[in-house]
């Protein structure tokens, strides 16, 4: 047995194997009551990737090999660094827009322009679709939710089908790109797909889309809302970001695609250039010495604790309307409990593969359905818990697939969390910000116009791409 390599002991029917297993079943359900509890999900996910290394450290002790558990360890932590300084990079980006008010804009847009309802049910769910393969689903979800929920504050139906609209389509169009999705992103970091085969599911997902955004807006009106004031005005040098990041993504794939480098380097590079970005930024806006400037932040670090920046991160506006800047500000605000929920999923799934249990999975429903089958079951399950572990386990698998099949587990495994409102970040993102409104069974009530897109879809991707299967 080498773990580094992938190769697992079987100790799927030991005491071991059986504890590991209950420690991840209960960590689970602690992240499943989330919202409930108000626990955050990274705190059971660590306690269990503590709890499984800890046993298998202890159990490769016992059985004479002392270096096997700590060498499979950094086998899954090397994975889990790659995947985490690409998100705080691609997060610091989601983060600087933010402050500087690009999606701001483009709400305020939307918002006051005075389409009908049936209007912006379409418009929300196609920039959704069209956002999310650059941005995050979660990031594109909550803004496109905004404009629904500030158009149809008063109209409780309407703001239910478009949040719901909002969530199918964010999940449906991170699916086609590798910068869509976790899951997108670990199949081309793990080197199962190349970059440009992602989007050969440009149509599947499209079609997974339309169909319940069709058969949902047939149950909306074409009555105008009131127009409303709001005007918000992109601060400066938001044009100039958005372009950083598409120089960023571009960096990345060259990078990758030619000189074979992992995709975090160049979004690395790229948070490096716009930290340049921002100090020039900031020494314009603040008009002050850069030792000032060095000097306030470690100022503001020293008094964190109690400082009132603590509850507004920005200084006071100035007479221009702007606020100043500092990308590492934006930095600091990145998903941390989300990057150590990863770590917790990563570690714990990984764990269970050094002691067989993925091979023992892989033989279970990839031998025994067979891959098509198998990969519709996944996305159908990704409804219910969470699709990184899903997709992690399936990549640790490694079941012997085609091109077309690994492009299928994407697809399914990208879209199927929009059948449930907890299936997906975009959907409890959402309940959040419409809450009473936007609800699990409110969502339930849409999951069979859902689940024939999630059909045909799948229906779609086999017609078009089933040469590579």
């Amino acid at each position: 047995m080498n773990p580094v390599e992938g190769v697992a002991i079987d100790l799927t029917g030991t005491a071991w194997g059986y504890a590991c297993l209950a420690i991840f079943a209960a960590s689970y359900v602690f992240v499943v009551l989330e919202e409930r509890l108000h626990l955050r999900k990274s705190i059971p996910a660590l306690i269990a990737a503590g709890g499984v290394w800890i046993l298998i450290g202890v159990l490769f002790t016992l059985r004479g090999d002392s270096h096997a558990a700590g060498e499979a360890f950094r086998h899954n932590l090397l994975e889990y660094a790659e995947l985490m300084l690409f998100l705080l990079a691609a997060m610091t980006f989601v983060n600087t827009l933010e402050e500087r008010q690009v999606f701001a804009a483009l709400r305020s847009a939307l918002a006051g322009r005075g389409f009908s309802l049936r209007g912006i049910f379409w418009i929300t769910g196609g920039l959704a679709f069209l956002i999310s393969p650059i941005a995050d689903n979660l990031t594109t979800a909550l803004i496109m939710g905004a404009v629904a929920l500030a158009v149809g504050r008063d109209r409780p139906k309407f703001v239910v089908v478009a949040c719901i609209n909002v969530v199918v389509a964010a999940n449906a169009g991170g699916a086609f790109s590798p910068f869509g999705d976790i899951t997108t992103l670990m199949a081309w970091q793990r080197g199962v797909l190349p970059f440009g085969r992602f989007f050969v599911l440009f149509l599947p997902s499209l079609v997974n889309w339309l169909v319940p955004a069709t058969i949902m807006s047939l149950s909306i009106g074409q009555e105008r809302p009131p127009t409303l004031a709001e005007a918000v005005v992109m601060k400066t040098g938001g044009f100039t970001i958005v372009a950083l990041l598409l120089g960023t993504i571009g960096l990345t794939v060259a990078l990758h695609s030619v000189l074979h480098l992992p995709p975090v380097f160049g979004m690395m590079t790229g948070l490096g250039v716009l930290k340049v970005y921002g100090y020039l930024l900031g020494r314009r806006l603040q008009r002050i010495d850069p030792s000032q400037v060095l000097g306030e932040h470690v100022n503001e670090m020293d008094n964190v604790a109690t400082s009132s920046a603590c509850e507004n991160p920005h200084p006071a506006p100035r007479g221009d309307g702007d606020q100043g800047f500092d990308v590492f500000r934006q930095l600091e605000r990145a998903e941390w409990d989300t990057l150590m929920f990863f770590y917790g999923i990563i570690l714990t799934v990984g764990g269970l593969g050094t002691l067989g249990y993925l091979a023992l999975a892989s033989g279970a429903v990839y031998g025994g359905l067979g891959p098509t089958w198998a990969n519709v079951l996944v996305g159908a399950v990704s409804a219910l818990v969470d699709n990184i572990p899903i997709m992690f386990a399936v990549l640790n698998m490694n079941p012997p697939m085609s091109e077309g099949q690994w492009l299928l587990v994407t697809l399914t495994a990208g879209v199927g969390g929009s059948l449930l409102s907890v299936g997906s970040a975009a959907g409890v993102a959402l309940m959040g910000q419409a809450r009473g409104i936007y609800t699990f069974r409110a969502h339930l009530r849409w999951t069979w116009a859902i689940a024939l897109g999630y059909a045909a879809g799948i229906g779609t991707h086999v017609l078009i791409n089933g040469r590579s299967f």
